[in-house]
């Protein structure tokens, strides 16, 4: 058996306090249940799981076949901060002789309830490990203050998101005791599809609702102010029963103040209202259909700033409660919601919006490292905790799999000719690489881009990589805020118009960035290449077209209709060629990949192209690099066609170093190195004397698109989450 010194089955008690935690509870139980070589699982009940005021759930556990080895009733009723300490003292009165007779190897405890206090000082004092889900995290209420004290009697931890791992390595807890897993709902919440969504909204909400046109309201006390937070409740409910939408209140937790909060509901007859359907528990499996396809969700839970991302919902965090937690761009906090305009007002602004899907919390992936970490655990190590004592560990990565990914992002490079597909890490590695011819149509493209990226994203955890986005460099003009290719360059058919966005987030679970290529070329300078740790900075791609990005004060330069950069089509000449965006004179007129075949073209009809030692097999089109080699063997003709193209690049960068004057040019692309050279003397002959100095470089970057589209993911994901 796969275990470090142990001879026997592991066997592990998972005890669960209410409604909640069981939904995290819940996967490693059935995890555990499916090794029964490895492990022995005992399950203990206890908390609001045996109030039926909160729904019974214990009903639940045994609907989900597990055998409850011990009913614990250690709930004093009250409600307030009285009955949470006497319900503490209760649990930890009945609790040794549980633990005496299951005399599990290990126990799981989940979060920051008091309950779970209770749990963790019994088995500490017991000498029993403890493995603590969720530790390292930040909401904002007297469950930091719990959860940080579990922390400390807790031997192995198990957090979701790689600040709250920072936290736990702060507060000195030995890093080779913490997995870094994702949150085991995740397991859940990214595999539940259920076609049938539409039968639970109407078994919960009426027939008559439709998805995307009700909201579900989740509000519990705030114990360290429960007078402001039932005033916040009454607000709530004001905003609510103005906004007119069917509503699907849920009860409160079992906290200090959830009996006012009752009352208020009551009293604003909210059971009885025609909008409202107020509840004390709704399954899991169903919450997670009602949360995924409604129009808005609004209150305090952590539900909501967690789960409830993975789904692009809209959230309204209302007050203090999950202040210090992580979020997806979905949620909308209103921290001093003191009025019933404030709250109905984020529910203007929220309701029925469609976000990108969220994956801060987790992967799907949570349950199997956390088996192979249990598996892991060795029985015959000192039980004695130790406490890494500051300076903290500078490198934070290990040896050992299944603890830490390499941060990755999912790049797309859709081009004229290809469409590539990369796995790039934080580093600017590309991992692997996959290409193909970019399909023609529209409908083939799209399903092409996402058979590419699913087949990517599970080589990625193959490789040990975690994906935190999709980035996309495209060709046109992009609406980066929307993820939307309002029209494309003529290289690209059917191209106009698309949402890319909304596929990829629907089919991948992962926020996802789309830009125009020009502009992922100046990420990607900005990120990895010469640009790095300047302030102001222009990128010029020298490919099949002309393109651009222009880096200001440290940040992209997207324009007012997203048209800025479009440095290709800068006019050098009034009576220059034809230009495929219908002006002429244009720097792509003249120096672009498209230009220089149709010049080679030219001479090559009038058999004024090959030189001695050149050939052109008669199946291979003739192209731009035929017309270098031949200017490189001495054809005149071909040598002047490239000084004009050199030429018409340079005067637009001189247009460049008057207009914009930064303090460094970049030329990309395969035609950048054979141009440098003229360019710069262009500068010298026709540029201003205070702008003569800035230096003209050649990218030092293989695959600046992929880079760039990676760049969009690594520094919003890491800027936002970490």
């Amino acid at each position: 058996m796969e275990k470090n010194g142990n001879n026997r089955k592991l066997r592990v008690c998972v005890a669960t306090c209410n409604r909640a935690d069981y939904s995290k509870l819940a996967p490693i139980m059935f995890g555990i249940k499916t090794e029964p070589d490895f492990f022995e699982l005992d399950v203990v009940v206890l908390g609001s799981h045996l109030i039926d005021d909160y729904g019974n759930t214990y009903r639940m556990i045994e609907q989900d076949d597990f055998d409850i080895n011990t009913r614990l009733h250690t709930i004093v009723r009250g409600e307030d901060e009285a009955a949470m300490v006497e319900s503490v003292g209760l649990a930890l009165v009945k609790l040794p002789d549980v633990l005496n007779r299951l005399k599990p190897d290990i126990m799981i405890v989940h979060g920051d309830r008091f309950d779970a206090l209770a749990l963790a000082t019994s088995a500490a004092l017991m000498n029993i490990r403890i493995l603590h889900i969720e530790g390292g995290e930040v909401s904002g209420t007297i469950d930091d203050s719990i959860r940080h004290a579990i922390t400390k009697l807790a031997h192995y931890h198990v957090c979701c998101t790689r600040s709250a791992e920072q936290h736990l390595i702060s507060m000195c807890e030995d890093h080779d005791r913490i997995l870094l897993a994702g949150c085991p709902s995740y397991d859940k919440l990214l595999s539940a599809k259920n076609k049938d969504y539409m039968s639970i909204i109407r078994m919960w909400l009426g027939d008559d609702v439709k998805s995307k046109d009700y909201i579900v309201a989740l509000q519990h006390p705030v114990t360290t102010d429960i007078k402001h937070s039932i005033k916040m409740f009454e607000l709530t409910l004001d905003a609510l029963i103005s906004f007119n939408k069917r509503t699907l209140v849920l009860f409160p937790n079992i906290d200090a103040g959830s009996k006012e909060m009752v009352r208020v509901m009551r009293k604003k007859g909210i059971e009885h209202h025609p909008n409202f359907r107020a509840v004390k528990h709704v399954p899991f499996d169903q919450f997670i259909q009602l949360v995924a396809h409604a129009g808005c969700m609004i209150g305090n839970s952590s539900c909501g700033v967690r789960e409830v991302g993975a789904f692009g919902t809209p959230v309204i965090n209302l007050g203090t409660r999950q202040i210090g937690r992580e979020t997806g761009e979905n949620v909308l906090h209103v921290r001093d919601a003191d009025t019933q305009d404030k709250i109905l007002q984020a529910l203007h602004l929220q309701f029925g919006k469609q976000y990108p899907c969220s994956k801060i919390y987790g992967d799907g992936n949570a349950v199997p490292r956390i088996l192979k970490f249990l598996k892991s655990i060795d029985l015959q190590e000192p039980l004695q905790k130790k406490f890494c004592f500051p300076p903290v560990k500078e490198n934070i990565s290990q040896d050992i799999d299944h603890i830490l990914e390499t941060l990755s992002a999912l790049a797309v490079d859709l081009g004229g000719t290809n469409l590539r597909v990369a796995i790039v890490s934080m580093k600017g590695e590309i991992v692997k690489k996959y290409t193909q011819f970019n399909p023609k149509t529209y409908e083939e493209r799209i399903n092409l881009i996402l058979q590419m990226c699913v087949e990517a994203a599970a080589e990625a955890v193959k490789l040990n990589c975690r994906i935190l986005g999709v980035g996309i460099s495209t060709g046109g003009r992009v609406n980066p805020r929307e993820g939307i290719v309002l029209h494309s360059t003529k290289l690209i058919q059917e191209w106009n118009s698309v949402d890319l966005r909304t596929p990829l987030s629907d089919t991948l679970h992962l926020p996802v960035w789309v830009d125009n290529d020009g502009n992922c070329a100046a990420l990607a300078e900005r990120k990895f290449g010469q640009g790095k740790g300047l302030e102001n900075f222009v990128t010029l791609i020298t490919g099949t077209g002309i393109g651009g990005g222009i880096i200001h004060q440290h940040e992209l330069i997207h324009g007012s209709s997203f048209c800025a950069a479009e440095l290709g089509h800068l006019v050098v000449s009034l009576d220059g060629p034809d230009c495929s965006c219908g002006s002429h004179g244009c720097i792509e007129a003249y120096a672009s990949g498209m230009a220089l075949q149709r010049e080679a073209k030219k001479l090559h009809d009038e058999d004024l192209l090959l030189v001695e030692g050149m050939s052109v097999p008669k199946d291979e089109a003739v192209g731009a690099l035929h017309l270098i080699q031949a200017a490189k063997l001495g054809n005149a003709k071909a040598q002047s066609i490239l000084r004009t193209a050199g030429t018409a690049l340079g005067l637009g960068v001189v247009n460049i170093l008057h207009t914009m004057n930064p303090s460094l040019v970049i030329l990309s692309g395969v035609l950048a190195s054979h141009y440098i050279h003229i360019v710069k003397d262009v500068i010298r002959q026709q540029a201003l004397s205070s702008v003569q100095d800035v230096d003209v470089v050649v990218s030092d970057l293989v695959d600046p698109a992929l880079l760039g589209a990676a760049s969009m993911v690594l520094d919003y994901t890491t800027r936002r989450i970490y």
